[in-house]
């Protein structure tokens, strides 16, 4: 095979991690309409993460298996299997409250709060490109907060949930990548997925003894498609192109995520696509781009200013 032919495989396996991930998004949205959104985690990450789990352990598809010891067990308990149910809460309650597509707009900045928790601020070009990778990315928020703070009040809820989701999610990626030094990123994965299901599970418990529960074939279906075609199938085949590109060159198809997510919603929710989301997209995939790329070697400029 021709490094060429492997490239293009690649990609489109990327592509249809983003496709799936957007479908993920609706299909989620759509499910916490009438369930209550922390039960509706917990139930998805309890079936998500054990599938994944079976799949390391009897399969040699994501790469070996290994048994974390009790201390790396502790710690994904306490920091990314915590992190993960944290994010779960404010995302599936920004998907109620707000357009599916403004709540993936919110996750496509995640990088740039990533970026700036690498590094303080310094009187270098590289320091400049991520604070001003992070102006672009809250202009496009504040866009997209804006129709919301001129009336809609749950609206404005839900955005502002949707933008702790993003920050959560890169808090998420940090303690992943913390772990990943002796795991590998799916095995962190598998296992912080069940153990954030269970640390939802007593809150979602009290959900439904709060608010009911109705249960038909078609929210199961829509159920195990968020868990298996949402979850485990694209973890699958972004750890894949991992493997063969480098983060940052991966990492740039997050970008698309707010694009298949609001086509998704569009297509089967009915969501208007509108002026506002456009604006803030392009601010905010113009700031992760700023902050992923190495501007500093392209344009041969000095360390320091």
């Amino acid at each position: 095979m021709t490094q060429k032919t492997n490239n293009a495989m690649i990609s489109s396996s990327l592509l249809l991690t983003i496709f799936l991930w957007g479908g993920n998004n609706v299909g989620t949205k759509w499910l916490v309409a009438s369930w209550p959104p922390i039960w509706m985690g917990s139930i998805r990450l309890l079936i998500a993460g054990p599938i994944l789990l079976v799949i390391l352990r009897y399969t040699r598809w994501l790469g070996d298996w290994r048994t974390p010891t009790k201390a790396q067990q502790k710690e994904m308990w306490l920091r990314g299997g915590l992190s993960l149910a944290a994010y779960i809460v404010a995302f599936n309650w920004a998907l109620r409250l707000t357009a599916a597509s403004h709540v993936a707009l919110c996750l496509g900045a995640s990088p740039v709060w990533a970026l700036l928790w690498e590094e303080k601020p310094k009187r270098t070009w590289a320091s400049a490109r991520r604070y001003g990778a992070a102006a672009l990315a809250m202009t496009g928020i504040i866009v997209l907060f804006w129709p919301a703070l001129q009336g809609a009040k749950q609206s404005l809820v839900g955005d502002f949930l949707g933008l702790m989701a993003s920050i959560l999610w890169a808090i998420f990626s940090r303690q992943i990548r913390l772990h990943s030094a002796q795991m590998s990123g799916t095995e962190v994965a598998a296992h912080t997925m069940w153990m954030a299901g269970a640390w939802l599970l007593p809150i979602g418990l009290v959900e439904i003894f709060a608010q009911g529960w109705g249960f038909n074939p078609q929210q199961a279906g829509i159920l195990m498609l968020c868990a298996v075609l949402g979850a485990v199938v694209p973890y699958a085949l972004w750890n894949s192109a991992l493997r063969h590109w480098q983060t940052s060159r991966v990492m740039l198809f997050n970008n698309l995520i707010p694009l298949s997510t609001m086509l998704w919603a569009h297509h089967f929710l009915g969501e208007p696509i509108t002026s506002t989301f456009w604006t803030a997209m392009l601010l905010i995939v113009a700031g992760v781009v700023l902050g992923q790329g190495d501007w500093v070697k392209f344009f041969r400029l000095p360390e320091s200013f």
